[in-house]
């Protein structure tokens, strides 16, 4: 007797989505939108710990391995409770897919390694995360992808890096601790030209006040475990962007390199998304409020803070970002010297009886660090000062608590200057 080995023709060829209203709104989407529920009908999402899925048949088994039919086989790279959180933030960034990863970094590590060869170009802020420069300068620099480092603000600048042989451009926006922003946009335009995909990480904002997407990037980068987890619990990563990138040319990497998500993680992120627009409302009014009082302290030199008018950015952040700054807030302690600058920065941060001295930011709780010695630690002093990170400087992540009791916070260490 022989056995059929063919896949029944009615079998399904993709997994099911919520059934939304075509025009569903970002709040909306961020409450309703993943998978359908299972048999059991749950309201709130299940978390599938699983490592592996059963098949009916070593047919639909052969099939689902080779990419035939749409389903969950191996959490490394297929799981429900992932791609539900991976649904949703696409659907909030405004893409066709997103590809969830452990960390943000494994995200951008993700990034070259889908994209590029030895022997390819990155163009990249000076401005962005000090580990993104450590992993495109010396990771990847290791393997022959080249990265020159340009100005975050300075569009001719970006354009005259272009090589022939560029295939991405990396910005994040605003950039983090100065709370730079650049024109997505203009930057968009460059790449494009050049035949290259814009890439821009959206950490600071999230979907809630920014979709690069409509602004022409390509690639959207997220650490989840900033914002859109949003209480500090988890740490996560996610690419968005169409899903002939996605499943082309991520998926594969992560099926062999395995730097996924847990399904755990996954959830975690997942119901944070349903409070993304209320918290991101919420931190960026006190966000603005606070910067508003340190701009009139004499202790402080400058503040950085895209809701202020005298950011240099002010008008593009205000036309990108919903015409909200966001919840960062960066200023300067006055001080005569680097070394005076670091301790009067460091007497402020010890002075701190509610901000948690953490490096973290995007938790309801606010957090408090010296950029400095801690998030750009690992970057030279001249790598630190090229992209504006002086020792008085000091980053403020805002979180929920009352306006007045940060302020009062913060007034200890000021009045110790």
């Amino acid at each position: 007797m022989t056995t059929d080995t063919t896949r029944p023709k009615d079998a399904p060829r993709r997994l099911p989505r919520v059934d939304l209203p075509a025009d569903a709104r970002l709040d909306t989407l961020a409450v309703r939108e993943g998978l359908p529920a299972s048999p059991w009908g749950e309201n709130s999402e299940a978390l599938f710990l699983t490592s592996s899925f059963v098949h009916p048949d070593a047919a639909t088994a052969a099939a689902r391995f080779a990419n035939e039919e749409e389903a969950f086989v191996y959490s490394r790279f297929t799981n429900p409770t992932t791609m539900m959180m991976e649904r949703r933030l696409a659907a909030l960034e405004g893409t066709e897919a997103c590809i969830a990863t452990s960390s943000g970094m494994a995200a951008i590590m993700l990034l070259v390694m889908g994209l590029l060869k030895a022997g390819d170009h990155v163009v990249c802020s000076r401005s962005v995360f000090g580990s993104t420069i450590k992993l495109l300068q010396g990771e990847f620099g290791k393997f022959g992808v080249q990265t020159s480092f340009v100005s975050q603000t300075d569009v001719a600048e970006w354009r005259a890096a272009i090589r022939p042989e560029t295939r991405l451009l990396f910005a994040e926006t605003p950039s983090n601790p100065l709370t730079e922003v650049c024109d997505i946009r203009a930057l968009a335009d460059i790449a494009h030209a050049a035949g290259a995909l814009l890439a821009v990480d959206n950490c600071f904002c999230s979907p809630a006040l920014q979709q690069p997407a409509k602004l022409g990037a390509d690639l959207i980068i997220h650490s989840g475990t900033k914002y859109l987890d949003g209480q500090g619990r988890v740490v996560a990563g996610a690419i968005c962007g169409p899903e002939a990138i996605v499943e082309g040319k991520f998926v594969p990497v992560m099926r062999s390199a395995g730097m996924c998500l847990s399904p755990f993680n996954a959830w975690v992120v997942l119901k944070g998304l349903e409070t993304l627009a209320i918290r991101m409302r919420a931190q960026s009014e006190s966000a603005l409020a606070l910067a508003q009082w340190l701009e009139q302290q004499p202790q402080v030199a400058t503040v950085w803070y895209p809701g202020l008018p005298s950011h240099p950015q002010h008008a593009l952040a205000m036309a990108q970002q919903g015409g909200c700054g966001g919840a960062v807030v960066s200023f300067v302690v006055r001080g005569e010297g680097a070394a005076a600058g670091r301790a009067n920065a460091f007497s402020v941060i010890d002075a701190t009886r509610i901000c948690s001295i953490t490096a973290n930011l995007g938790d309801t709780k606010t957090t408090i660090t010296h950029p400095a010695s801690t998030s750009h630690g690992r970057l030279s002093e001249e790598q630190r000062l090229a992209a504006g990170i002086t020792q008085g400087m000091i980053r403020v992540a805002v979180g929920l608590e009352h306006i007045e009791d940060l302020k009062a916070d913060l007034a200890r260490g000021l009045a110790l200057i």
